[in-house]
């Protein structure tokens, strides 16, 4: 999915909205967990109550590779099931040297076709540069996390300014703004203008919002640019706003809520 697509299908919907599928199989509803695949059931209904509101869904797949084999089954079902129009993230945060990130690579654009992986850079170009090598396939390279341990390496003094910014302005060399995103976590709103300054063009996807006190307008009229230029992760306050027999309803409660706010913000920002 390309840039041009995930910006139209923004538009489209009046929503930046990415909801983040991190199914814990201990927090399912309880009638699901006599079906053959709870994860896979909880995450279609899901998917049929959200995907009139959201433009991505982001898989993390560490709730899924817990789970072993039926994990990864679970997982493959749930991509297949996404719809085709809608922007997909294997949130696997892979990172190593080339070789092995030429396998990854495969992994999640080739045997699990996702259109984008989130990717550690801490070893470098070589780690990075083969996500960089599918048409149409997206690198989210994390950036600024909301986490409290970013301040042990990120947010650290590095040659005149913050190690952050030296891999903001370093990655970004490396690719385009068509094939690399960085994840800037929502609750570092005082680093999101500085951030915009070293990379006005390209997508963010921005966790934190919701359960994590991230702040929805805070952070558009800080990192909003000309083509929206963000995916919003929500994933608790939307998968879990409920965990009853009634649980996809209301998670499409919540995820309206938020693409009704979304709407207001692209009508009076861009």
């Amino acid at each position: 999915m390309n840039r041009q697509q995930i910006k139209e299908a923004i538009m489209a919907k009046k929503s930046f909205l990415c909801v983040g599928l991190d199914t814990d199989i201990t927090k399912l509803p309880e009638h699901l967990l006599a079906t053959e695949d709870p994860v896979f059931e909880f995450n279609k209904a899901i998917i049929d109550a959200t995907k009139a509101y959201t433009v991505s869904y982001k898989i993390n797949t560490a709730f899924y590779e817990a789970m072993g084999i039926k994990g990864w089954i679970s997982l493959e079902k749930t991509l297949q099931y996404i719809p085709k129009d809608i922007f997909t993230i294997a949130d696997a945060k892979r990172g190593d040297i080339g070789n092995t990130a030429d396998q990854y690579a495969k992994t999640f654009f080739n045997t699990y076709p996702f259109d984008s992986v989130t990717v550690a850079p801490y070893m470098g170009k070589d780690s990075v540069s083969p996500f960089l090598q599918y048409p149409g396939k997206w690198a989210i390279v994390l950036g600024l996390t909301s986490n409290a341990g970013s301040a042990d390496f990120q947010q650290q003094p590095f040659k005149s300014g913050k190690l952050y910014e030296a891999v903001l302005e370093t990655v970004a060399s490396w690719g385009t703004i068509d094939n690399t995103m960085f994840v800037i976590g929502a609750t570092r709103i005082d680093y999101l203008e500085r951030v915009r300054q070293l990379i006005p063009d390209h997508f963010l996807l921005v966790p934190g919002v919701g359960t994590q006190g991230g702040d929805l307008e805070t952070v558009a009229k800080v990192a909003m640019n000309k083509d929206c230029g963000l995916l919003v992760n929500v994933s608790r306050a939307v998968i879990y706003a409920s965990n009853g027999t009634n649980f996809a309803s209301d998670a499409a409660q919540a995820a309206k809520a938020y693409q009704e706010e979304m709407a207001v913000l692209l009508e009076t920002i861009l």
